[in-house]
């Protein structure tokens, strides 16, 4: 297993998500905290599952054709104890369940998705869905594991990971990059792909955009990329990431917060707002 270099397509699910190399989602824990990612990593699952992660594995699966198998559950809800079971059992397998009036919701998704000019233009390039990408940056050995890659051809690369969200609007999938730090899932992802290439020329540099799918009807689509600014942002937070692990696995030491008394100056908005009561009065 920890053979697995380069560009490696169809590799199972399981099979990538137990490989030792840091991924994206276990930089992004570290930059919260060292220690919540050496937990998380020795208590597994390091996501743990939910009805929500059931259904973003589901549309990936339908749009793409590929990744978790899905079973389809026959009931109406999990309030049973066979329906509970039934979950359960299919999750210790390995696939995703899903109840059956939510598969038909997320058949609506895939056909939303694909209905996109965008999106679809997209996915139709010639490429591959669930590319997984093995290679070492900075010295730490990482991995990647693409929605969809197209193939390398005279043309920029432009990649794509698919989300699934409660809101796809630009506002709020902006807020949501700074949430999850998805332009460190960009960079890493992007990073690992140009140690397995090599530079590219200006211009011809990979890209990764974000499709999204809202979750309720009528499950609008939308498309989002990161500005420079933004990709430098995280360029400089996945390297942190890097250099963090590096230090804690030679250390043995896992730092959780500060140890000193944090003192805080109040936010500008709190600031002016009390400007402003101050001031009516």
């Amino acid at each position: 297993m920890t053979a697995l270099e380069g560009i490696v397509k169809g590799l199972g699910e399981a099979e990538y998500h137990a490989h030792p190399a840091l991924s994206s989602t276990e930089a992004r824990l570290i930059l919260k905290s060292p220690a919540v990612y050496r937990w998380r990593k020795d208590h597994p699952p390091l996501i743990d599952p939910s009805d929500k992660f059931d259904v973003g594995s589901a549309v990936h699966s339908k749009v793409l054709g590929t990744g978790y198998q899905v079973d389809v559950l026959d009931f109406d809800d999990y309030r049973t104890k066979a329906a509970r079971e039934a979950r359960d059992e299919s999750r210790a397998a390995g696939r995703v369940p899903v109840l059956r009036d939510v598969y038909l919701e997320v058949g609506a998704m895939a056909e939303s998705v694909l209905a996109h000019p965008t999106a679809r233009a997209l996915f139709d390039q010639p490429g591959d869905a669930e590319v997984s990408v093995f290679a070492e940056v900075d010295g730490v050995p990482v991995r990647a594991r693409f929605d969809f890659l197209p193939e390398q051809g005279e043309r920029r690369r432009v990649a794509v990971d698919l989300k699934t969200t409660a809101d796809a609007s630009f506002r709020k999938f902006e807020r949501s990059i700074a949430d999850y730090r998805y332009d460190v899932q960009e960079e890493w992802y992007l990073s690992a792909l140009n140690a397995t290439t090599g530079p590219m020329p200006h211009g011809m540099e990979p890209e990764l955009v974000f499709v999204c799918v809202e979750k309720e009807p009528p499950h609008l689509v939308a498309v989002h990329a990161i500005t420079p600014m933004w990709k430098q942002i995280g360029q400089a937070a996945a390297a942190r990431a890097r250099r963090v692990y590096a230090e804690c696995t030679e250390s043995g030491v896992w730092p959780g917060y500060s140890t000193e008394i944090q003192y805080h100056e109040p936010p500008t908005w709190l600031v002016i707002q009390a400007e402003e009561e101050e001031a009516d009065e």
